[in-house]
């Protein structure tokens, strides 16, 4: 192992370890996507990775800049159109992974990329949906990564973008969504998953040389830690070579 790497090396590395080869990904741009292709360098080479652009199996030999770049058609399987993702691909359930960012997250993997603030007076106007509440929805799970700090991690996010579990255990079942939900939610600091009764964040692990105390700081409600935490195991050498070349290619 190695101790050179920085916080989001450790973050991206540890989210590509939740896919499983021989997954079908549905892949957002930015840390998403590059964990996404990561993973399959490393230990999953027969992911299908999906984008909202069209493209099926892609294999970009550079890290896309957005889902309508090109290099995302180069070596695809596939390119098809838009409709045909979310009719035949997301809204049928034929898409195991969901891999999202966010700007704000409550206690139960609620997404927010709308505003900041009030809706009709936002402090921030955030990017917006695209095809991220279709994604939570249908996914067979959902991944989740972002940077922890207290005003992303909220009690209660400003505005639903994206639901995670709602307000709670079997708040997905009343809303007849169709997938299980966020499975996991890995930041700069740890992970946390859903407890499996109420569907509450809870932390799990955390990176080295995080103190458990840092990620409450960080943590806009009182988040609960498992009995059993662990520390997440550094990035290996390997790891971070390829990343390190995904990035700079």
């Amino acid at each position: 192992m190695t101790t050179g790497y920085t916080a989001d090396e450790m973050m991206t590395v540890a989210a590509s370890r939740e896919l499983s080869d021989g997954c079908v990904c549905f892949v957002g741009i930015g840390l998403p996507s590059t964990a996404a292709n990561l993973a399959r360098r490393m230990h999953a080479p027969s992911a299908v990775l999906i984008y909202e652009s069209g493209c099926i199996g892609a294999k970009p030999t550079v890290l896309p800049s957005s889902i309508g770049d090109g290099v995302l058609s180069d070596n695809a399987d596939a390119v098809v159109g838009v409709s045909e993702i979310f009719s035949y691909w997301l809204q049928a359930g034929r898409i195991d992974v969901g891999f999202l960012g966010a700007a704000q997250i409550d206690r139960f993997a609620n997404i927010n990329t709308t505003v900041i603030g009030d809706y009709d007076a936002p402090a921030v106007r955030l990017p917006g949906a695209g095809g991220a509440p279709e994604i939570a929805a249908n996914c067979g799970e959902v991944i989740i990564t972002l940077r922890q700090t207290r005003r992303a991690f909220t009690e209660r996010v400003d505005f639903v973008t994206s639901v995670g579990h709602g307000d709670g255990s079997g708040r997905r079942e009343r809303l007849g969504l169709r997938g299980a939900g966020p499975s996991v939610v890995i930041t700069d600091l740890g992970i946390m998953r859903p407890d499996a009764q109420t569907r509450e964040l809870v932390l799990t692990s955390v990176h080295r040389g995080v103190g458990v105390d840092e990620v409450m700081a960080a943590t806009g409600w009182d988040l609960t830690v498992a009995a059993d935490l662990v520390e997440t195991p550094a990035p290996s050498n390997d790891e971070l070579s390829t990343l390190r070349e995904l990035q700079s290619a």
